[in-house]
C-alpha cells in the first residue's frame, strides 16, 4: 500500500513537471522575439539572427530622455499595439540641450529603459545621440567611459544594441572623424560584449556610405547607419544604398520618417510606402522617429492630446496605463497601420 502511494506520487510529480516543461516551451515558442532570435549576426549585407535565419527589426524611437520620461506601460503598449520588436533609446550628448554630458543622470534613466525592453522581450537601441555637437570626437571620452560601463553591464544579454554615434555631420568626414572614433569605441564594446551588434553612423547625417565604402571599418558584426525622410530623401539615397549592399556591406535604418528631414511638414506617404518596401524587400531594420507629443508631424502622439504630463523639473513624464490607440497623430496612425500589416 505505501508502495503504490510513492509510486502514485512519483507519477503526479512526473505529469506535474512535463506540464511545466510543456508550457514553459509553448510559450517560449509562441510569446517570444529575443528568446527567440538570440544574438544577432551579420552576414556581408544580411542582419540574421542565432539561427542564421534573416531578420528585420522594426520600430519606434524616443525623443530625447532628457526631456521625455517613458513608462514601461507605454514600451509595452508599442510592443502590444504598433507591433515593434525594438526600442531606441536617443540619449543627447550635447551639453547645449541638457543631454548627457551635462547631464551625466540621464544615464541611470537610459538603463531603466533597457530593463523595461529586456523585460518586455524587445530588442533595444541605446543611441549615443551626437546632434548639434556635430563630431563624435568632440566627446569621445565620455562615450568610451559610458559604452564601457553599459557594454560590461549586458554583456551577456542579446536583446542590447549599440548606436555609438547618431548623425555625424557638419564638416564631419567619414576618414578623418568618424572611422578613427569607430576604432576607438568598437573596441570597448567588444572587450566587454564580443557578440552585440554595433550601429555605426556616418557623414551627413548618416546619407554619406560612399566614403565609408571607400575605406570600411575591419570589424564583425557592425551595421552602418542610414537616415531617411520621404520628404527629403528619395530614390537617389536608395540607389547609393544598393551600390552599398551590392558591396556586402549592412546597413540598418536607425532613424526615418514621413516627412522632411526637418521631422516636420507635411506628410509623404506614398513616399514614405514606397521606402517601406524597399526596406522590406533588402531586408534592412528600420526604426521610426518618434514617440513624442511635440509639435512636429513626425511625432506619433498628437501634440493636442495630454498624454504627457509635466513633473516639477520641467520634464513631459508619461502616466501608466493610457491606451495609445487614442493618442496618435496623423504620422502615428500610419505608422501604426504600416506596423500592423506585417502580422
Amino acid at each position: 500500500m505505501k508502495k503504490n502511494i510513492i509510486l502514485t506520487i512519483i507519477v503526479l510529480l512526473l505529469i506535474l513537471l512535463g506540464s511545466v516543461a510543456y508550457f514553459t516551451s509553448r510559450n517560449k515558442k509562441d510569446s517570444t522575439f529575443v528568446g527567440k532570435n538570440g544574438w544577432l549576426v551579420v552576414d556581408g549585407s544580411n542582419l540574421l539572427n542565432s539561427s542564421g535565419e534573416p531578420i528585420q527589426l522594426r520600430g519606434i524611437s524616443s525623443h530625447g530622455i532628457q526631456w521625455y520620461q517613458y513608462s514601461k506601460s507605454t514600451i509595452k503598449a508599442l510592443k502590444d499595439t504598433m507591433k515593434i520588436n525594438v526600442f531606441r533609446i536617443a540619449m543627447w550628448t550635447d551639453p547645449n540641450h541638457n543631454g548627457y554630458v551635462k547631464n551625466p543622470g540621464i544615464k541611470d534613466y537610459a538603463i531603466e529603459l533597457i530593463d523595461y525592453a529586456i523585460e518586455l522581450d524587445l530588442y533595444v537601441i541605446i543611441d549615443w545621440h551626437i546632434l548639434e555637437d556635430d563630431n563624435p570626437n568632440t566627446y569621445k571620452e565620455e562615450a568610451k567611459e559610458f559604452f564601457d560601463e553599459i557594454s560590461n553591464k549586458y554583456k551577456n544579454v542579446p536583446n542590447v544594441i549599440y548606436e555609438i554615434c547618431n548623425e555625424p555631420s557638419g564638416t564631419t568626414n567619414w576618414k578623418e572623424g568618424v572611422k578613427p572614433y569607430a576604432e576607438e569605441i568598437i573596441p570597448v564594446i567588444r572587450k566587454n560584449s564580443p557578440k552585440s551588434l554595433i550601429i555605426v553612423g556616418t557623414p551627413e547625417w548618416c546619407r554619406d556610405l560612399n566614403e565609408v565604402l571607400a575605406s570600411p571599418l575591419d570589424y564583425k558584426n557592425i551595421v552602418y547607419a542610414v537616415h531617411f525622410y520621404s520628404g527629403s530623401n528619395k530614390q537617389e539615397l536608395r540607389d547609393v544604398m544598393d551600390n552599398f549592399l551590392d558591396n556586402g556591406l549592412a546597413i540598418f535604418v536607425s532613424e526615418c520618417g514621413m516627412t522632411n528631414y526637418m521631422a516636420d511638414g507635411p506628410l509623404y506617404i506614398d513616399e514614405f510606402e514606397t521606402w517601406i518596401k524597399y526596406l522590406d524587400q533588402k531586408n534592412i531594420s528600420w526604426v521610426y522617429w518618434s514617440i513624442a507629443m511635440k509639435d512636429e508631424t513626425s511625432s506619433i502622439l498628437d501634440p493636442n492630446k495630454d498624454y504627457f504630463k509635466w513633473d516639477i523639473y520641467g520634464n513631459f513624464i508619461d502616466p501608466e496605463d493610457k491606451d495609445l490607440n487614442d493618442y496618435l497623430s496623423e504620422s502615428g496612425k500610419e505608422i501604426h497601420k504600416i506596423l500592423n500589416s506585417y502580422q
